[in-house]
């Protein structure tokens, strides 16, 4: 027992410090991080359900599998992609074009190559093992759902900057562990019939750690530039920003119950520490359940591990489920309650720069000029 806890210990830290030093290195390398991520998921679901037989009865079966893979790969990143190499292409021409043709016609060849792929199953079909096939087909769209839909998010996050997809990750990895330690030393009391292992005590333990660790972690990393800026072209130079002021501390003071003795009655906190904690009582109280739907899920097919990449502790697959799960959440409460809405300089040269071709650009600089020209006599 204990030498399971000393593996897990050793395999925890060995991983976090190979995360960090991805973190350091920039946006690029957790992209390539996350893609790694997708790579090695949709190959323990492509083999989670095959049958050995069944494959030998047909030969390149398996292809089709992975030409979708690289459909929902185009399709979820093309676009992405396209649109911050845009900005990062400054004097070649050649290539600032071929950019744009694949932005403007990206659905257009991603909708081709599905068809493309849907015709190589049909053709396909074999008498004896329709049935086999189309469960394949099902269970293979379900895959890159899950995998790209949930996926996407963390990229977004990334870009968006490191610390809207570094602070949710952490809190997943602290609750895992705090969990896992609340539980072995005191947990007595079932949680959930789904996962045996999972005790109340180790629940409630990893809920109170993730909340304070989420409030302490977003004053850390909020000081760091590299992590609060935004990346919107595909270079790997240092970052510079005004981090706005979501970042910068504002004092606040203690209740009325504490006596004015104390010392220090107030303290700088950050306006991102209110939103950590509610990131933080997502990871704690939700997220875990994205594991708990992975544990019914082996168990409707009779299986303990998604894949073994690394044992004891399952697949990668086992350990990404609640990322990602967490990854949306944290997309979508950043979308809707801390993105600013209000449309700076720089924010309205991105989309020009993303959306216009360079003679669309042109034009609208002539015509801005006309316009300054007929107000700057009013202005003086």
């Amino acid at each position: 027992m204990y030498k399971s806890m000393l593996f897990r210990t050793y395999s925890s830290i060995l991983m976090i410090g190979y995360f960090i030093l991805t973190v350091y290195m920039g946006h690029l390398y957790l992209w390539a991080l996350v893609v790694v991520f997708q790579l090695l998921m949709a190959r323990e679901l492509f083999n989670f359900l095959r049958i050995a037989n069944e494959d030998r009865r047909l030969p390149g079966f398996r292809v089709l599998n992975w030409f979708f893979f690289f459909i929902a790969m185009l399709f979820t990143y093309g676009r992405f992609l396209s649109q911050h190499l845009v900005n990062t292409i400054t004097t070649d021409k050649m290539l600032y074009q071929l950019v744009s043709w694949i932005v403007k016609y990206q659905l257009f060849i991603c909708y081709s190559l599905y068809i493309a792929g849907f015709v190589w199953f049909i053709v396909t079909l074999k008498k004896g093992l329709n049935q086999y096939q189309f469960s394949q087909y099902a269970w293979t769209h379900m895959i890159l759902l899950m995998v790209f839909a949930q996926s996407s998010f963390a990229v977004a996050n990334i870009f968006e900057g490191i610390f809207w997809f570094l602070l949710p990750a952490s809190l997943i990895i602290f609750n895992d562990i705090a969990a896992y330690f609340c539980g072995f030393f005191g947990g007595r009391t079932p949680l959930i019939e789904l996962s045996p292992k999972r005790t109340w005590e180790g629940f409630i333990g990893a809920f109170v750690i993730t909340i304070l660790s989420a409030f302490l972690l977003a004053n850390v990393f909020g000081r760091f530039l590299w992590l609060t800026c935004p990346r919107k072209d595909l270079s790997t130079g240092w970052l510079s920003c005004d981090p706005g002021l979501m970042f910068k501390p504002e004092m606040y003071s203690f209740p009325r119950w504490i006596p004015p003795w104390f010392p220090g009655n107030e303290i700088p906190i950050m306006p991102v520490q209110w939103h950590a904690v509610v990131l933080g009582l997502f990871a704690s109280i939700i997220a875990p359940f994205g594991g708990f739907f992975a544990s019914g899920f082996k168990r409707a097919f009779l299986q303990k591990y998604f894949g073994d990449d690394i044992p004891p502790l399952d697949g990668i697959t086992d350990r990404m489920i609640c990322q990602f799960v967490m990854a949306q959440f944290a997309y979508m409460y950043y979308q809707s309650f801390v993105l600013s809405q209000n449309l700076s300089i720089q924010v309205n040269q991105n989309q020009i720069l993303r959306n216009l071709s360079l003679e669309e650009q042109q034009l609208l600089y002539m015509q801005l000029e006309k316009i300054f020209e007929e107000r700057l006599p009013v202005l003086r």
